[in-house]
């Protein structure tokens, strides 16, 4: 028992100092108020949790959730076809097929999303190549869009769905697929009604390392989005690093978190459920 205690003191020493002390000073700042010229005042007060439940921070929330929920189950659902393919490759193709999917790791994600970006900006390929075909357009709709977000976080989250779905894959009983096959089921009817059920707790694994990150984003609705994309991310930044309202901004934050915790909560009951 002492030698595990020596030996878990710095992890546990680590995680107090430079999470949960951070953690604890956000949550005194959202009960504090604005200075008149930015900065904290040290009055206490609930007032900032209240005007989370304005109708244009509801807003942002939703469109949040709804841009998270969406990545994810996107990401689920290629991740899913995309593991199941790599785990039934022969071993010779395999390391191939992993080491692309963690290839974009290899770059920085604003790179990425750069990547992204320059493919619609104005002097881009897909601008010529609609011009070309005498398509129209508008460029500057084509530059910022929700859509192009929406493709901006799947292609850079979707890795975070392969590799641990990939692993549930290499554990899988593929009798069973074996075994409908031969009742006569067709691809699409043993994905939906042997796989998915039987890798029902790696999935909502999946789902909630996708959707974490995806809540909290600000990067790539930022740069591909512009004006037209607020999310929870981007709101929080701007309460730090434009407005100069912190006590707000750690508000926003905690109710993040709240949220990230209910929905933990809430796929464990389900991973439960039967």
């Amino acid at each position: 028992m002492k030698s595990g205690v020596r030996l878990g003191g710095p992890a546990l020493a680590w995680l107090c100092f430079f999470i949960l002390a951070p953690l604890g000073l956000v949550l005194l700042i959202s009960f504090a108020q604005r200075g008149i010229y930015g900065g904290i005042q040290w009055d206490f007060g609930a007032g900032n949790y209240s005007r989370l439940f304005s109708p244009e921070t509801l807003l942002i929330v939703w469109d949040s959730l709804r841009l998270a929920f969406f990545t994810a189950v996107v990401c689920v659902f290629l991740g899913l076809l995309s593991a199941w393919a790599m785990a039934t490759a022969s071993e010779r193709r395999r390391p191939w097929l992993l080491g692309l999917i963690a290839l974009p790791f290899l770059t920085n994600l604003i790179i990425r999303v750069y990547a992204v970006k320059s493919v619609v900006a104005a002097n881009g390929p897909l601008p010529f190549l609609l011009t070309l075909l005498g398509i129209e357009f508008d460029p500057f709709a084509l530059t910022a869009n929700s859509w192009l977000v929406a493709y901006g976080m799947v292609s850079s989250y979707l890795p975070f769905a392969v590799l641990p779905l990939y692993g549930a894959f290499e554990k899988f009983d593929f009798t069973l697929v074996e075994a409908a096959q031969d009742l006569g089921a067709g691809p699409w009817k043993i994905f939906g009604q042997v796989i998915v059920p039987a890798l029902r707790g790696p999935i909502l694994g999946a789902f909630l390392l996708v959707f974490i990150p995806c809540l909290g984003e600000y990067v790539i609705p930022d740069l591909l989005g512009g004006a037209k994309s607020m999310l929870l991310g981007n709101l929080i930044t701007d309460q730090f690093l434009k407005a100069r309202d912190w006590p707000f901004g750690a508000a926003v934050s905690v109710g993040m978190m709240g949220l990230l915790v209910l929905t933990g909560l809430l796929l464990r009951v389900l991973r439960r459920t039967k």
